[in-house]
């Protein structure tokens, strides 16, 4: 009767264990579905038709050709003879309409500008967003086709989140002649965990790993090719950095870190109880007293140059 019992207890054990690695492997595999969705949440293409162009803008629809045989889509807007040209760069899972704002200010000072849709965003193809490493193609195709538009002439450039990552990802130094980076993400590790922290507080750092360990397999990019911030020491320009001091996605220290890694002039503006946002949207007034400010500054009277205590 006793051996009988131990067998007895030994299939119940056995029963356990097996029920328990059963509950951890659905677990595993729940777990790794769901960041696999995630992930491709992250890197999914957003294509949009573009609507007309606002009337009072007068733009030029153009198609530019990009290194890797592919193009970007976007609207040229002709300024005044004298005048430089500014390229705008929108922010991740948006395209050259968030734009719109900036462009208005800029042709009323008489600037030329062009507005781009990012590969895999608004009307430029792509099958993934690669977080600023192959949008840089665009950025550089944009850069040398205002350089043939308008020979001669002084170009700047305003990169929002994704916009900004794209001209720190690209060839350095950067050949622009002003450069302003709105929210930019310092690496993608904390960029990824930034954002799972908000949705999930205390596990974002275990989930993390999953995430990062399908950039290879999904985009041919490994996460350490992902680090803005480690780039824009060769920036090459003078440079204008802002940060929403209640920015979750962007972390006041990384913008903080991207100032102090960035060689002079450089210049920091933290905008008082923003998000990651539109800052334009925002205080369109003071947005541009700091930020075209700058551009007038370094692209109409560079001896005329603005010290830090002009804008922080």
């Amino acid at each position: 009767m006793h051996h009988a019992d131990r067998q007895v207890r030994k299939r119940v054990f056995l029963k356990i264990v097996k029920f328990i690695a059963a509950a951890l492997l659905l677990g595993l595999l729940l777990v790794a579905g769901f960041s696999w969705q995630m992930g491709g949440q992250l890197i999914s293409a957003q294509p949009a038709v573009i609507p007309e162009a606002p009337r009072d803008l007068h733009v030029e629809s153009v198609s530019i050709p990009t290194n890797d045989g592919q193009f970007v889509s976007g609207w040229w807007i002709q300024g005044k003879a004298d005048k430089p040209s500014v390229l705008l760069l929108h922010g991740v899972r948006s395209n050259r309409m968030a734009m719109i704002g900036r462009a208005r200010s800029l042709v009323a000072r008489g600037y030329s500008v062009l507005l781009l849709d990012l590969q895999a965003h608004g009307e430029s193809p792509g099958k993934v967003i690669t977080l600023g490493l192959r949008e840089s193609l665009g950025v550089e195709a944009g850069r040398e086709w205002i350089l043939k538009k308008n020979p001669g002439r002084k170009i700047g450039v305003i990169g929002v989140s994704l916009g900004g990552a794209s001209v720190l990802l690209g060839k350095m130094p950067c050949g622009f002649d002003a450069v302003v980076l709105e929210a930019v993400y310092s690496n993608i590790h904390r960029a990824i965990r930034n954002r799972l922290s908000i949705r999930f507080g205390r596990l974002a750092p275990y989930l993390v790993p999953l995430l990062e360990m399908q950039l290879q397999p999904r985009t041919g990019i490994s996460p350490e090719q992902l680090a803005p911030v480690d780039h824009i020491s060769q920036l090459g320009a003078p440079v204008l950095i802002l940060a929403g001091d209640h920015d979750r996605h962007t972390n006041i220290d990384e913008s903080e870190e991207m100032y102090r890694r960035a060689k002079n002039p450089k210049f920091i503006w933290v905008v008082p109880n923003a998000s990651h946002e539109d800052f334009y949207a925002r205080i369109p007034s003071q947005y541009d007293e700091h930020v075209i400010g700058f551009l007038e500054r370094y692209l109409e009277n560079p001896g005329n140059a603005i010290t830090a205590s002009d804008i922080r």
